[in-house]
Protein backbone atom coordinates (compact mmCIF):
# COMPACT_ATOMS: atom_id res chain seq x y z
CA UNK A 1 0.00 0.00 0.00
CA UNK A 2 1.23 3.50 -0.87
CA UNK A 3 2.41 5.23 2.32
CA UNK A 4 2.52 8.64 0.60
CA UNK A 5 -0.15 11.08 1.90
CA UNK A 6 -3.34 11.03 -0.19
CA UNK A 7 -3.02 14.75 -0.95
CA UNK A 8 0.44 14.20 -2.44
CA UNK A 9 -0.92 11.28 -4.48
CA UNK A 10 -3.75 13.48 -5.80
CA UNK A 11 -1.30 16.23 -6.79
CA UNK A 12 0.92 13.70 -8.55
CA UNK A 13 -2.10 12.18 -10.35
CA UNK A 14 -3.15 15.60 -11.69
CA UNK A 15 0.29 16.01 -13.25
CA UNK A 16 -0.64 13.46 -15.92
CA UNK A 17 -2.55 16.27 -17.67
CA UNK A 18 -0.65 18.13 -20.43
CA UNK A 19 0.91 21.39 -19.33
CA UNK A 20 0.26 20.74 -15.64
CA UNK A 21 3.37 21.05 -13.51
CA UNK A 22 3.79 20.60 -9.73
CA UNK A 23 2.47 24.08 -8.82
CA UNK A 24 -0.57 23.90 -11.10
CA UNK A 25 -1.42 20.41 -9.87
CA UNK A 26 -1.14 21.60 -6.26
CA UNK A 27 -3.45 24.57 -6.98
CA UNK A 28 -6.03 22.30 -8.62
CA UNK A 29 -5.97 19.76 -5.80
CA UNK A 30 -6.27 22.42 -3.08
CA UNK A 31 -9.05 24.23 -4.95
CA UNK A 32 -11.12 21.04 -5.23
CA UNK A 33 -10.56 20.11 -1.57
CA UNK A 34 -11.05 23.58 -0.11
CA UNK A 35 -13.76 25.08 -2.32
CA UNK A 36 -15.37 22.58 -4.67
CA UNK A 37 -15.66 19.04 -3.35
CA UNK A 38 -18.88 18.51 -5.31
CA UNK A 39 -17.07 19.52 -8.51
CA UNK A 40 -14.27 17.11 -7.63
CA UNK A 41 -16.73 14.25 -7.13
CA UNK A 42 -18.46 15.05 -10.41
CA UNK A 43 -15.09 15.19 -12.20
CA UNK A 44 -14.17 11.82 -10.69
CA UNK A 45 -17.45 10.27 -11.86
CA UNK A 46 -17.11 11.69 -15.40
CA UNK A 47 -13.48 10.59 -15.68
CA UNK A 48 -14.35 7.08 -14.55
CA UNK A 49 -17.25 6.84 -17.01
CA UNK A 50 -15.21 8.29 -19.89
CA UNK A 51 -12.26 5.96 -19.31
CA UNK A 52 -14.60 2.95 -19.26
CA UNK A 53 -16.96 3.82 -22.12
CA UNK A 54 -15.15 5.99 -24.68
CA UNK A 55 -13.35 4.13 -27.42
CA UNK A 56 -12.71 4.61 -31.13
CA UNK A 57 -15.19 4.79 -33.99
CA UNK A 58 -15.04 1.65 -36.12
CA UNK A 59 -15.04 3.77 -39.31
CA UNK A 60 -12.97 6.91 -38.67
CA UNK A 61 -11.14 6.09 -35.39
CA UNK A 62 -12.41 9.27 -33.69
CA UNK A 63 -13.28 9.10 -29.99
CA UNK A 64 -16.84 7.99 -29.28
CA UNK A 65 -18.86 5.91 -26.84
CA UNK A 66 -20.76 4.28 -29.72
CA UNK A 67 -19.49 1.76 -32.26
CA UNK A 68 -19.92 4.41 -34.99
CA UNK A 69 -19.51 8.10 -34.09
CA UNK A 70 -22.14 10.80 -34.74
CA UNK A 71 -20.25 12.17 -37.76
CA UNK A 72 -19.89 8.79 -39.51
CA UNK A 73 -23.48 7.93 -38.63
CA UNK A 74 -24.83 11.16 -40.13
CA UNK A 75 -26.29 10.32 -43.55
CA UNK A 76 -26.26 14.02 -44.53
CA UNK A 77 -22.44 14.15 -44.50
CA UNK A 78 -20.74 14.11 -47.92
CA UNK A 79 -19.19 10.65 -48.29
CA UNK A 80 -17.19 11.77 -51.34
CA UNK A 81 -14.91 13.95 -49.14
CA UNK A 82 -12.45 12.41 -46.69
CA UNK A 83 -10.32 14.59 -44.42
CA UNK A 84 -7.28 13.00 -42.74
CA UNK A 85 -6.30 14.52 -39.38
CA UNK A 86 -3.83 13.62 -36.65
CA UNK A 87 -6.03 13.87 -33.54
CA UNK A 88 -9.63 14.17 -32.33
CA UNK A 89 -8.90 17.78 -31.35
CA UNK A 90 -8.20 18.47 -35.05
CA UNK A 91 -11.70 17.18 -35.89
CA UNK A 92 -13.16 19.54 -33.26
CA UNK A 93 -11.15 22.48 -34.63
CA UNK A 94 -12.30 21.89 -38.22
CA UNK A 95 -15.93 21.33 -37.16
CA UNK A 96 -15.95 24.58 -35.16
CA UNK A 97 -14.08 26.74 -37.68
CA UNK A 98 -15.39 25.59 -41.07
CA UNK A 99 -18.49 24.44 -42.87
CA UNK A 100 -16.85 21.15 -43.85
CA UNK A 101 -19.48 18.44 -44.24
CA UNK A 102 -17.43 15.44 -45.33
CA UNK A 103 -16.02 12.45 -43.44
CA UNK A 104 -12.84 12.10 -41.39
CA UNK A 105 -10.13 9.59 -40.67
CA UNK A 106 -8.23 10.16 -37.41
CA UNK A 107 -4.65 8.88 -37.37
CA UNK A 108 -4.17 9.31 -33.59
CA UNK A 109 -0.64 10.52 -34.29
CA UNK A 110 1.83 10.88 -37.15
CA UNK A 111 4.59 8.79 -38.66
CA UNK A 112 7.63 8.86 -36.40
CA UNK A 113 9.95 5.86 -36.83
CA UNK A 114 12.23 7.06 -34.00
CA UNK A 115 9.26 6.80 -31.61
CA UNK A 116 8.15 3.46 -33.03
CA UNK A 117 5.10 4.94 -34.79
CA UNK A 118 4.67 3.43 -38.23
CA UNK A 119 1.75 2.92 -40.65
CA UNK A 120 0.27 0.13 -38.51
CA UNK A 121 0.02 2.33 -35.39
CA UNK A 122 -1.84 4.99 -37.40
CA UNK A 123 -4.41 2.54 -38.78
CA UNK A 124 -3.26 3.08 -42.36
CA UNK A 125 -4.28 -0.46 -43.28
CA UNK A 126 -7.87 0.51 -42.39
CA UNK A 127 -7.53 3.67 -44.46
CA UNK A 128 -6.16 1.70 -47.44
CA UNK A 129 -9.17 -0.62 -47.19
CA UNK A 130 -11.54 2.36 -47.20
CA UNK A 131 -9.78 3.90 -50.21
CA UNK A 132 -10.04 0.58 -52.02
CA UNK A 133 -13.64 -0.33 -51.12
CA UNK A 134 -15.26 3.11 -50.95
CA UNK A 135 -12.90 5.63 -52.61
CA UNK A 136 -13.76 9.29 -51.98
CA UNK A 137 -13.77 11.88 -54.77
CA UNK A 138 -11.21 13.90 -52.81
CA UNK A 139 -8.92 13.18 -49.89
CA UNK A 140 -7.99 16.28 -47.89
CA UNK A 141 -4.74 15.94 -45.93
CA UNK A 142 -4.85 18.09 -42.79
CA UNK A 143 -1.75 16.95 -40.91
CA UNK A 144 0.27 19.55 -39.01
CA UNK A 145 3.18 21.37 -40.71
CA UNK A 146 5.89 19.58 -38.70
CA UNK A 147 8.61 17.34 -40.10
CA UNK A 148 6.63 14.24 -39.05
CA UNK A 149 3.36 15.78 -40.28
CA UNK A 150 4.85 16.50 -43.70
CA UNK A 151 6.29 12.97 -43.95
CA UNK A 152 2.87 11.58 -43.01
CA UNK A 153 1.21 13.81 -45.63
CA UNK A 154 3.58 12.52 -48.31
CA UNK A 155 2.86 8.89 -47.34
CA UNK A 156 -0.91 9.56 -47.44
CA UNK A 157 -0.60 11.29 -50.81
CA UNK A 158 1.13 8.23 -52.28
CA UNK A 159 -1.58 5.95 -50.85
CA UNK A 160 -4.37 8.00 -52.40
CA UNK A 161 -2.67 8.34 -55.77
CA UNK A 162 -2.28 4.56 -56.01
CA UNK A 163 -6.08 4.32 -55.81
CA UNK A 164 -6.62 7.20 -58.26
CA UNK A 165 -8.09 9.45 -55.55
CA UNK A 166 -7.63 13.22 -55.94
CA UNK A 167 -5.57 14.70 -53.10
CA UNK A 168 -5.52 18.19 -51.61
CA UNK A 169 -3.54 19.63 -48.71
CA UNK A 170 -4.77 22.36 -46.39
CA UNK A 171 -2.74 25.56 -46.69
CA UNK A 172 -0.37 26.65 -43.94
CA UNK A 173 0.82 30.19 -43.76
CA UNK A 174 0.66 33.59 -42.12
CA UNK A 175 -2.24 33.68 -39.66
CA UNK A 176 -5.09 36.15 -40.19
CA UNK A 177 -4.18 39.35 -38.38
CA UNK A 178 -0.51 38.30 -38.20
CA UNK A 179 2.40 40.49 -39.26
CA UNK A 180 5.27 39.21 -41.39
CA UNK A 181 8.01 40.64 -39.17
CA UNK A 182 6.73 38.58 -36.22
CA UNK A 183 6.11 35.37 -38.20
CA UNK A 184 8.75 32.62 -38.07
CA UNK A 185 10.82 31.99 -41.19
CA UNK A 186 9.53 28.48 -41.96
CA UNK A 187 5.92 29.71 -41.89
CA UNK A 188 6.75 32.58 -44.26
CA UNK A 189 8.65 30.22 -46.58
CA UNK A 190 5.73 27.76 -46.64
CA UNK A 191 3.19 30.53 -47.22
CA UNK A 192 5.33 31.99 -50.02
CA UNK A 193 5.85 28.67 -51.80
CA UNK A 194 2.12 27.83 -51.46
CA UNK A 195 0.97 31.15 -52.92
CA UNK A 196 -2.05 31.03 -55.25
CA UNK A 197 -2.92 33.01 -58.34
CA UNK A 198 -5.38 35.86 -57.85
CA UNK A 199 -8.34 35.77 -60.20
CA UNK A 200 -9.21 38.96 -62.10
Amino acid sequence: MNSEPLLDQLIEALRCLPGVGPKSAQRMALHLLERNREGGKHLSTMLDAAMERIGRCRVCRNLTEEEICLICGNEKRDKSLLCIVETPSDVMAIEQATGYQGRYFVLMGRLSPLDGIGPEELGLEDLAEQLNNNPPREMIIATNPTVEGEATAYYLQRMAQKQGVAVSRISHGVPLGGELEFTDQSTIAHAFSSRQAVEN
